[in-house]
């Protein structure tokens, strides 16, 4: 959990904030995969995450998040696919896969941006967090991880954890009960190969990350949550700078105990 430490309410209230980069959003049907994304408008060798989505969740509900990350000059592309309720775990991980190689591989904004082929990453909520690990397990490129809400996966995000020897930042939700962090997250922490956190946001409920109203909020039972969406946007933020960018002003929010 986020702690009441001045240095860190500090880091939470900047991080939380739009950065200094203006943004253009684009479309990855353009390399042939449905999707989206958000870059800075002009920028050579930045970095980049692939964002999975929750289960039957639209990538609009993540908007701005991967918004926010664009104006912190963090390229993120979120590919619409496995949106069904049967979705494929294995495509979905192979799908955020081929969206980091149209980041890593294709001139962005007319020339004007391009994407250091070192500086990638993978993100996502719900299923789309265990698809992350799953992807991020067959990737050495990938050099951070960031979950929020995971879903344990088929196959198994808790299998694969034990091939990822990148930075890891799992963020679960004290008051999830669709993918509650002690039988999903933690197990996964517990396998995790390379330096790992987990943090706990104890109102945080499984769709409280989201943005916006949608039908599963009656399904599942819960909706997004300002507050959720604040500290976590701040968290992932911190992560990427940090382990992508070698960014260390944010120690200080990073360093706190779960």
């Amino acid at each position: 959990m986020v702690r009441t430490d001045p240095a860190v309410r500090r880091t939470v209230e900047e991080l939380s904030r739009p950065g200094p980069c203006a943004v253009a959003r684009g479309d990855l049907e353009a390399a042939g995969l449905p999707g989206v994304v958000f870059t800075p408008r002009s920028g050579l060798g930045l970095p980049a995450v692939a964002f999975g989505h929750g289960w039957l969740q639209p990538t609009a509900r993540y908007d701005e998040l991967l918004r926010h990350l664009a104006t912190w000059g963090v390229v993120a592309a979120a590919p619409a696919t496995q949106g069904g309720p049967l979705a494929s775990h294995r495509q979905f991980a192979t799908d955020l896969r081929t969206a980091l190689d149209v980041c890593a591989s294709v001139r962005l904004g007319d020339g004007a941006i391009s994407v250091e082929p070192d500086m990638l990453g993978l993100v996502g909520h719900g299923m789309g967090g265990g698809c992350a690990v799953l992807a991020a397990a067959d990737d050495g490129r990938c050099r951070a991880v960031v979950t929020l809400a995971l879903a344990e996966t088929l196959p198994s995000a808790v299998a694969a954890a034990p091939r990822c020897t990148m930075p890891g930042l799992h963020v679960a939700g004290g008051n999830d009960q669709v993918a509650p962090a002690v039988g999903h997250a933690e197990p996964v922490v517990r396998a995790w190969a390379g330096p790992v956190q987990l943090r706990t946001l104890p109102k945080a409920s499984h769709l409280g990350f989201t943005d916006g109203p949608h039908w599963t909020d009656v399904l599942i039972g819960s909706g997004s949550e300002a507050a959720t969406r604040r500290i976590s946007r701040a968290l992932v933020t911190a992560f990427l700078l940090r382990h992508l960018t070698g960014a260390t002003q944010y120690e200080a929010l990073l360093a706190e105990a779960e």
